[in-house]
This record gives C-alpha cells, structure tokens and sequence, in this order.
C-alpha cells in the first residue's frame, strides 16, 4: 500500500555537522546511509524518517528535526515493525518514534514538549539500494516484531536476548537499545526495577566477571536476513 514519497534527503556527516541536504543517498544493508554518522551495524536508530506535517504544524526551518528522510507522511502514525518500500530496492523495518531531546529546545523553547510523536521515525535498513526525492514509498507484509518507545523497554528486551551465562556491557547496551551513553548511569537502577532474571546480565565495561560478554552481532540480524531474501526474491 502505498502511503507517500520522499520529499527531501539529507546527511549529517558528524554529530557535530548540521544536515546537508543531497540528491541521493545509498542505503546499505544492515549499516544505514552511507556517508551518515549515525550508519551503525549495532544500532536501531540507523536513520531518521520525519514528516512534512510537522515542519508545517509548528512551522520549522528546513532540517530543524535532522531527519535523513522527509516525506508527506504524518510519521507519528506509523507503526514499529513495519517495513517500508522506497523506490525499487531499498527497504526500512521502522524501530520506534525519536524521542523530542534539547536540540529542538535550542530550536525553539518548549518544542520538545509539544512535539510530541511527530519527531520522526527511526529506522534500520533491510536492504539496501539508492533512493531519490520523488520515489515512491509503500508499506509491505509481513511487519517485524515492534520495538516499545519505551527506552526501559528496550533495555529489557535486548537483556532478553542476551545469551545464557553471558553478559553484555553497559556501553554495548545502550548501543543496541539506541540510548545515548549518558544513560549508563541509569542502567543498575532500571535493570533491578526490571526484576530478579535481569540481574548480573548487564555489566560496566571494566567489570572483572569471568563470563563472556555478548557483543549483540545477532540481535538483529535474524529479521533482516529473512526481509533481505524475501526482497531478493
């Protein structure tokens, strides 16, 4: 079903770097757009979808989400687990809604609270592919496993894949639940509100326990072979 197109395509070559707005982009298997900070093998947040209706509900500057893909689509209504068609190749399994952070505060004072969902979408790439404004955008079945919006949520649901007699790493968790670095801080507290089968799962990094620690290759991978080869074929 086709719901929208792309509107605009943008890249941010580092977390320092304002977006720079591009013709095409390459979307790469598993990793996200290539030339794109935030292009990680590891990570949910691999690219940022935004809408056209947010940008004229609250009237922004262009690139004001930093979004990678602006289309006309109200984002906020898009549904983790679905995968998205772009043009002819390239396929996007939407994670979960971009939380409001302090950049839009620097936007304009109190944004982040009336945003709301509109933020935008993130994404992971499935496969991969060239995409241009204009392309068509659709939605596809099967949908994948939804992830919560729910940070605390996620942390428990990357803690449930964690091998038995491993652990993973504060740093590798945040990575894999798509939380920043600073939330580490946060993690033993969450994790014992979580309950009694989550503790010893997650550890600092310089932590001397004897187990081995999981480097989460394989959280994801699964979905996206079996999307990868359904597209294939």
């Amino acid at each position: 079903m086709d719901i929208g197109r792309i509107e605009a395509l943008a890249l941010r070559a580092s977390l320092a770097a304002p977006p720079v707005r591009v013709e095409r982009v390459r979307a790469v298997a598993g990793v996200g757009l290539d030339g794109d900070v935030y292009a990680d093998p590891l990570s949910p947040r691999q690219l940022l979808l935004a809408g056209t209706d947010a940008y004229a509900v609250f009237a922004l500057p262009p690139h004001a989400l930093r979004e990678n893909l602006l289309l006309d689509v109200d984002t906020s209504r898009l549904a983790s687990g679905t995968i998205l068609q772009v043009g002819r190749d390239v396929r996007l399994r939407l994670m979960f809604q971009c939380e409001a952070c302090g950049h839009l505060e620097a936007q304009r004072p109190g944004l982040s609270t009336r945003i709301g969902t509109r933020r935008g979408m993130l994404a992971r790439v499935l496969s991969g592919g060239e995409m241009r404004p204009g392309d068509p955008v659709r939605a596809v079945d099967p949908p994948l496993p939804a992830w919560s919006d729910d940070w605390r949520e996620r942390i428990a649901q990357v803690l449930d894949a964690c091998p038995p007699a491993s652990v993973i790493t504060y740093k590798r968790l945040a990575q894999l639940a798509g939380v920043a670095s600073s939330y580490c801080r946060a993690f033993p507290g969450t994790i014992a509100r979580l309950g009694p089968r989550y503790a010893g799962k997650a550890v600092p990094s310089q932590s001397n326990v004897a187990l081995p620690r999981w480097d989460g290759q394989d959280l994801f991978t699964p979905d996206d072979r079996v999307l990868a080869a359904e597209a294939a074929s």
